[in-house]
């Protein structure tokens, strides 16, 4: 029995056949890891290992290898007795992808809320500091200004359009799991005459290279499992993980230079001497030539390294990985240093049932700060100062020595550069352990607890021998530290299960509980005992009358959330999505203190029914309706707090609301989604959302102290439109390929039956206007709606002229784009590949606060004024007003080539694999008719908290960079 065993089986041996081969990507030749191999019809295959090779037995009675790849066009081969078959694989779509959503991930195909992914191939290249500028004019109804070009800046994200009034507008971001506090540890700093420092970026501790994919959730049926933290959509952020295999090494380099994108036009030194005949000013003309912004200017430097490992065995993988980014600013003494650290990995015990994940992530940043701010006065900050100096006036002296004009309120930029120093350092520590245990082949248990803790100090001062106001002959300087703590505990259940053989179900229950603390410290001081020892480290020794402490420790935030999920899947044709999480806040009033947040949602994949042709591989009809939360208001809002003030004196800084409650976003969707030969794939959606209960921060009405208080407004803030988004794989063969993406959203933003006071935002600031605000909240009008004099032009003796003669104010215009758009594309020629990616806006303004003053016409004879004041016409009077009015209102409108990458693929060399050279230019240019430095720009400046939007005011300019690339494993 035993001969004719082994007979049979080696006549078996004999009618198989053993396939090796490698698989690759088809447009970088890199090895793709993970890849699958299966025999047609069997459930026979394999998976690539570290180094994309494979192996699979074919049995006789099969001929056909399916190759596929997530996020690639799956391929088929005849097998025809071939032994060796190597496959490249190009990029595609493939429906059942999975997408990351709440708590868990679903297949694309089971999708029925709004949610689109950017994969890790698709990311926008560069200098890319935080991973949200990674998906910058990717995703439809996706806005994000940049509101500072100084490396590590704060961004406005918005996700269809603004929602809240006073509430926080950004989205909830949410890496592996841990949902992020969204605020920055780094202090603020208001500087002596030069204002506020505009913000940090909260995720610029993490790389950028360490992101495997980035998912926006969109609507309320994707977003109402996170509660009262959703309205304003979802950002799933998901990290690289390892994979078993041998260890891989990753290592990728770059380095270049940066310059100014666009600059203002001033006059030079010959036009302003020739502006000085032409108004007849017999002094002002210095004698000299200078521009004193490109004094301020450099081409910096920027180098960026990032090295990975990862591998594992048969019941465990790993990957550790570290980077170092080293960004100078385009200004003077401006610069970035990133460091970061992380390791991720799993165990397996128990034949897989138990399962253990892990994730640490350590990022520092220091920054060196230039004296730029978002609210400086008429003496400006640097960037305002080099606008406005006269360029016939030296900026240094005979010996070299800097030209400072004692006694006068006109500061020589490139001194005031070198006698300011602003440096902090930033350190965050995300980790998170999440052991899950399956009860069952059905039934798993998951726990999850992370802790954020970020640390930030920071140390100023500026120089007593520079003329700013309050600090020419005394000097100044502060430190401040902050500290953020972020706790969570999640528990969840999953359940899945064949109810029969048509009906599938997927169920999930919950409970988690967070906590938030902050709390910091800061002092600033005067006249100092020397200038030969740092001012930051001799406080001790100022004078005692000018020391400021200062301190706080908000009250601690807890959030302690039910929630519940049901997926059920019928005939893979009919989808439905049930949400429901409650959420209890301390943040709330105590008679609000628990919301609910509920969701529904339906899809019908109409490509599964018989009547549609065999064309479409995806057409999906969805739709769906849910509730969700915005709770970014300040802690212990709802309860009555006191302060210590500057002078000791205990007052009372807010009055207890016991009613106070969430803003609630109610959101309806409907959709398609399409695949059409496997070469289209896109969307088409209506969403249109409303928010109520808006809430807002008012001063106490006598005979309440003055002092302010948190309630809800009536009235609702509506956003609705359309979004078009479309991939299209145009060109597909050995030696050439053209992929090509575009999405397009038109958007529309109101404020509906709101019969409150008048709510004013838009400060403005600079010579003669300061404390003038220009937006405001009012009935049946967009958000950040400019409210302002309507210029008609100037008179004959050279003064402004109004409607009503300015005696009354118009709508005229709003912040808001109508249309916001993306278009990327990427052409693969054998080794070469080129990757263009464009973004843009339509319909909105801009105010242009630099233009109306810090350059007006009546600085002529002292300092400089915009170029555009002498293009012709009637020749506008030394003493015309600066007045605040629709002349500085510019039509923002842009087109920009954000992001474009030539690459080479060089392939092995000498053991090293896959090397790949890059050439990168961002910001290349901008298409507008915008006179500023930028339109897509935000000076961000609150007025009691409300905070403005599409205001510019002397920032720190955009940059156009140019980087060297290099990447490579082994």
């Amino acid at each position: 029995m035993l001969i004719l065993m082994m007979v049979a089986m080696s006549s078996f041996a004999f009618a198989q056949t053993t396939v090796t081969g490698k698989i690759t990507d088809a447009a970088t030749g890199e090895a793709l890891i993970g890849a699958n191999v299966q025999v047609k019809g069997t459930s026979t295959g394999a998976s690539t290992d570290m180094e994309g090779n494979y192996s699979v037995t074919v049995p006789a009675d099969a001929n056909t290898l399916v190759f596929s790849y997530t996020g690639y066009k799956d391929q088929e081969v005849e097998v025809n007795g071939q032994t060796t078959i190597n496959v490249t694989l190009s990029e595609g779509v493939k429906v059942d992808e999975l997408v990351v959503v709440g708590y868990g991930a679903v297949k694309k195909s089971d999708l029925t809320g709004s949610v689109v992914q950017v994969a890790s191939k698709d990311f926008n290249q560069g200098i890319q500091v935080a991973p949200d500028q990674l998906i910058q004019g990717k995703v439809a109804g996706v806005l994000l200004l940049n509101n500072s070009g100084q490396p590590g800046g704060a961004t406005t994200f918005r996700i269809r359009g603004n929602s809240s009034v006073r509430a926080g507008n950004n989205p909830l971001f949410v890496i592996d799991g841990v949902p992020l506090d969204g605020r920055a540890a780094r202090p603020g700093l208001n500087a002596a005459d030069l204002g506020n420092s505009p913000g940090t970026n909260p995720l610029s501790f993490l790389n950028p290279q360490d992101i495997a994919t980035v998912d926006v959730l969109k609507d309320a049926s994707a977003t109402a499992i996170y509660g009262s933290r959703g309205s304003n959509g979802v950002v799933m952020i998901t990290t690289k993980k390892g994979e078993p295999g041998s260890p891989r090494v990753n290592f990728s380099s770059s380095f270049g230079s940066s310059s100014l994108l666009k600059n203002y036009d001033v006059l030079d030194a010959t036009e302003y001497a020739q502006a000085l005949n032409d108004y007849g000013l017999q002094g002002g003309n210095g004698g000299a030539d200078v521009d004193p912004m490109s004094e301020i200017l450099q081409n910096n430097l920027t180098q960026n390294y990032a090295l990975s490992v990862s591998g594992g065995g048969e019941n465990s993988s790993f990957r550790v990985s570290a980077s170092y980014l080293d960004q100078e600013g385009i200004i003077i003494g401006s610069d970035l240093k990133k460091y970061t650290g992380s390791i991720a990995g799993n165990f397996e015990f128990f034949d897989d049932r138990l399962t253990i994940d892990y994730n640490l992530v350590v990022g520092h940043v220091t920054e060196n700060i230039a004296p730029i701010s978002s609210n400086a006065g008429f003496t400006g900050s640097l960037v305002g100062q080099a606008l406005q100096w006269n360029p016939t006036e030296p900026l240094y002296n005979d010996d070299g020595s800097y030209n400072i004009l004692l006694g006068s309120t006109t500061i020589n930029p490139v001194a005031m550069a070198e006698a300011y120093q602003d440096v902090a350092n930033t350190t965050t520590l995300l980790g998170n352990i999440s052991p899950s245990y399956k009860i069952s082949d059905k039934l798993t248990y998951k726990f999850l607890y992370s802790i954020l803790q970020s640390t930030g100090d920071r140390r100023a001062q500026i120089a007593d021998w520079i003329n700013v106001q309050g600090v020419e002959g005394r000097g100044w300087a502060a430190v401040g530290e902050g500290t953020l703590v972020t706790q969570q505990y999640t528990h969840t259940l999953n359940y899945n299960t064949d109810l029969s053989e048509t009906v599938s179900l997927n169920a999930l229950v919950g409970y988690e509980y967070m906590s938030f603390a902050n709390s910091g410290i800061g002092m600033t001081a005067q006249d100092f005992l020397t200038d030969a020892v740092d001012y930051t480290d001799q406080l001790q020794g100022s004078d005692v009358t000018t020391r400021l402490v200062t301190s706080f420790k908000d009250p601690l935030s807890e959030l302690q959330s039910y929630f519940a999920r049901a997926i059920v899947n019928v005939d893979d044709k009919y989808l439905f999505t049930a949400t429901l999480r409650t959420d209890g806040s301390s943040k709330f009033g105590e008679n609000n203190q628990y919301g609910i947040f509920p969701s529904f949602a339906a899809a019908w994949n109409l490509h599964q029914e018989g009547f549609l042709p065999d064309a479409f591989d995806q057409l999906k009809l969805r739709l769906g309706w849910g509730q969700t939360g915005n709770q970014e208001f300040p802690a212990g809002a709802a309860q009555e707090r006191y302060e210590i003030g500057e002078n000791g004196a205990l007052a009372l800084s807010n009055v207890a609301n016991p009613d106070l409650k969430w803003e609630t976003s109610s959101t309806f969707n409907i959709a398609v989604d399409y695949g059409i030969n496997n070469k289209f794939f896109g969307s088409i959606e209506y969403f249109y959302k409303s928010t109520t209960d808006i809430l807002f921060n008012f001063a106490a009405i006598q005979p309440a102290p003055a002092t302010r208080y948190w309630t809800n407004l009536d009235g609702e803030v509506i956003n609705s439109g359309v979004e078009f988004s479309i991939n299209a794989y145009l060109a597909d063969n050995e030696d050439f390929s053209w992929v090509l993406g575009a999405n397009i959203s038109f958007l529309n933003n109101v404020l509906q039956n709101y019969d409150g006071p008048p709510v004013l935002t838009g400060a403005l600031f600079g010579q003669g206007i300061s404390g003038t605000q220009i937006q405001r909240l009012a009935n049946d009008q967009p958000l950040n709606s400019f409210y302002l004099r309507d210029y008609t032009g100037l008179d004959d003796d050279g003064q402004s002229q109004y409607v009503d003669d300015g005696n009354t104010l118009f709508f005229l215009g709003d912040a808001n784009p109508d249309v916001i758009y993306g278009l990327s594309t990427t052409f693969r020629y054998k080794s070469f590949d080129l990757t263009l990616n464009f973004n843009g806006a339509l319909g909105y303004q801009v105010y242009n606060n630099t233009a109306n003053t810090v350059l007006p016409i009546g600085n002529l004879g002292s300092r400089n004024i915009d170029a555009n004041l002498l293009d012709g016409g009637v020749q506008e009077a030394l003493a015309n007003p600066i007045t605040a009015s629709d002349r500085y209102l510019e039509d923002a409108d842009y087109l920009k080539l954000a992001n474009a990458t030539l690459g080479y693929s060089v392939g092995d060399v000498q053991g090293i694999k896959n090397i790949k050279l890059t050439l990168t230019g961002q910001n290349l240019f901008v298409l507008t008719g915008y006179t500023g430095f930028d339109p897509e720009v935000n000076t961000v400046n609150d007025v009691n908290g409300v905070p403005s939007l599409g205001i510019e005011y002397t920032p720190y300019p955009s940059a156009r960079t140019i980087l060297f690339g290099v990447s490579c494993n082994f």
